[in-house]
């Protein structure tokens, strides 16, 4: 498996880590229930270790009716009973930062769950009901929603209750006004209701949040949809072309985020914002000094396999960050997206959540050529790096029957969306145990297709030629990279070459034909054989050494 790497001690380690997420759900199933858990986290600990990386970023692990995957959350300060307690959560984040992992965990704080204790209160007539946007509906008997927002998941972003569920009237400035009928925000699912941000308690219990998990070694927070928490207080309709935007990225959150730094520097934490913004200077600002330290990079996650595309992907993606001086982040897949070996073995090797689609053809062995390549892509590159659990597996995206599918996308969408689950399916451990590893008494949550135990870890770890045995070189060897700049090299076209410290250089060939190698001193690492002539083949990425370096022969490896 390998020796741990220990924790590095400065406070930049965040710069140019290599974060691990992990999808508790899925991971590995610790007492047999057929859902994954602490436990079973605990327990891969050394896996983990072995791989290399620095980091784990763990999906919601609270409190939830799971109407979302946890990210409908009901307690912060509870740990879901199917994942274990919050004593085994401390348990693993102390036993990781011994292995050199630091944790990183999930925050959301545009909605909570309708289980949620202050929901609750709401529907019950509270005063709790200004935590929310509960609005009278529009028509003449407000029968039709407040305005035009649409969910994220599809449909409208608004839900009327039933008379039973309302508060008594109220006063107004005219007198009694009725408020049985009135409706509730939710940006996604129903179960999902948006919290007001322009009330003072909401912001108090997100940092006395971010303070009860600091305390417990936390070493940083994911901020889930980080631009839309703030809401136009007159919540109008939305029209498109005009701006300021009713609830993406309004200006008042920047208030809410400084406040979140010097929370986080008191601890010597980090965050890293997932913000989907088209404007790069707007998306700058949320990584000013003084407020978040990383955001999720969206444009090379979707990006197709075009060296074209992916290059000025990279140019604009480091040209966003440097105005700020805040790290780039480099991912490829996460637990929304479709898993980068089938994607890149598809006609359209891009993502967009509007054209998923069930039987999409995906041809695997393209993919995963390509997949290896964009790996050590990714991990040359300045700056951290995301890792979805599984990928380093080269699991590709799972054929969910409609019948087992639990992701509300699907079921918002009429059916026509497959949704998220094909890349949420149990990861597989041993090829011969039963559930490939995962767990072994009951069925998973989500099933596994047939051919899942031929990724399993333990039919890879062995391999010199599996995706895992890639990842773990390439991780091993990435820190000599340094922490310097990116220098394009000259390069036939469809070829994307380029320069980090040390001497070392990456090329990636994804012309049609196969490419030569410039002059050097030793290949590092490849992602597949070279052709004869020692030529680099299409679909191929290579780490050259250019000069003598401090590298000795046996950590070079040419596939």
């Amino acid at each position: 498996m390998g020796q741990p790497t220990p924790a590095r001690s400065d406070d930049d380690w965040w710069r140019s880590a290599v974060i691990h997420q992990v999808y508790v759900r899925s991971f590995a199933d610790g007492d047999g229930d057929g859902t994954g858990d602490l436990a079973g986290v605990r327990a891969k600990l050394p896996y983990l270790a072995g791989l290399g990386v620095d980091a784990l970023w763990f999906n919601p692990w609270y409190q939830s009716p799971m109407k979302d995957g946890g990210y409908d959350v009901a307690d912060y300060r509870a740990i879901d009973p199917a994942f274990g307690t919050l004593a085994e959560a401390e348990k693993l984040i102390a036993e990781a930062r011994e292995l050199g992992i630091r944790t990183i965990i999930d925050i959301v704080p545009n909605h909570v769950s309708d289980q949620h204790p202050w929901f609750r209160a709401a529907l019950a007539g509270g005063p709790e009901r200004d935590l929310f946007h509960f609005r009278p509906g529009r028509g003449e008997h407000g029968e039709l929603p407040p305005n035009n927002w649409t969910s994220e998941f599809g449909g409208p972003a608004w839900t009327r209750l039933p008379v039973s569920h309302h508060r008594p009237s109220k006063e107004g400035p005219s007198g009694p006004v009725d408020s049985d009928g009135d409706w509730y925000l939710h940006l996604f699912a129903s179960e999902q209701p948006d919290l007001n941000w322009a009330h003072p308690a909401v912001r108090r219990e997100h940092e006395d949040i971010l303070r009860f998990w600091f305390e417990r070694g936390v070493a940083g927070v994911r901020i889930d949809s980080a631009a839309l928490p703030a809401k136009d207080p007159l919540l109008p309709d939305l029209l498109e072309g005009r701006g300021p935007h009713p609830y993406v990225d309004r200006d008042e959150l920047h208030d809410v985020y400084r406040a979140w730094r010097a929370i986080a520097d008191e601890y010597g934490a980090v965050f890293v914002g997932e913000v989907w913004l088209p404007d790069a200077e707007r998306f700058a600002r949320y990584l000013r000094p003084d407020e978040l330290h990383t955001a999720f990079n969206f444009s090379f996650m979707t990006c197709p396999w075009d060296a074209a595309r992916l290059r000025t992907s990279i140019d604009e993606t480091l040209a966003e960050h440097a105005p700020v001086g805040a790290p780039a982040t480099w991912v490829l897949c996460n637990h929304d997206v479709t898993r980068t070996v089938t994607r890149y073995g598809r006609s359209d090797t891009g993502f967009d959540f509007a054209t998923k689609t069930f039987g999409t053809p995906t041809d695997l062995a393209l993919g995963t050529r390509r997949a290896r390549a964009a790996a050590l892509l990714s991990l040359a590159l300045p700056g951290t790096v995301y890792l979805y659990q599984g990928e380093e597996l080269g699991l590709p995206e799972a054929e969910v029957a409609r019948e087992h599918i639990q992701d509300p996308m699907h079921a918002r969408s009429g059916g026509t969306d497959p949704g998220r689950d094909g890349c949420r399916v149990p990861l597989p451990w041993a090829a011969k145990e039963p559930y490939a590893g995962f767990g072994s008494r009951e069925t998973p949550w989500l099933p596994q297709p047939d051919h899942w135990a031929t990724y399993a870890v333990d039919r890879q770890q062995d391999d010199p030629g599996s995706m895992l045995t890639l990842y773990r070189r390439a991780i091993r060897l990435r820190p000599a990279f340094g922490t310097g700049p990116l220098t394009w090299l000259p390069a036939p076209e469809g070829v994307l070459a380029f320069e980090r410290a040390d001497g070392l250089q990456c090329l990636v060939n994804l012309a049609d034909t196969p490419a030569d190698l410039p002059e050097h001193a030793g290949i590092l690492l490849a992602s597949g054989p070279l052709d004869t002539g020692n030529r680099l083949p299409r679909d191929t990425a290579v780490w050259l050494r250019t000069r003598a370096a401090r590298f000795s022969e046996s950590e070079a490896c040419p596939s």
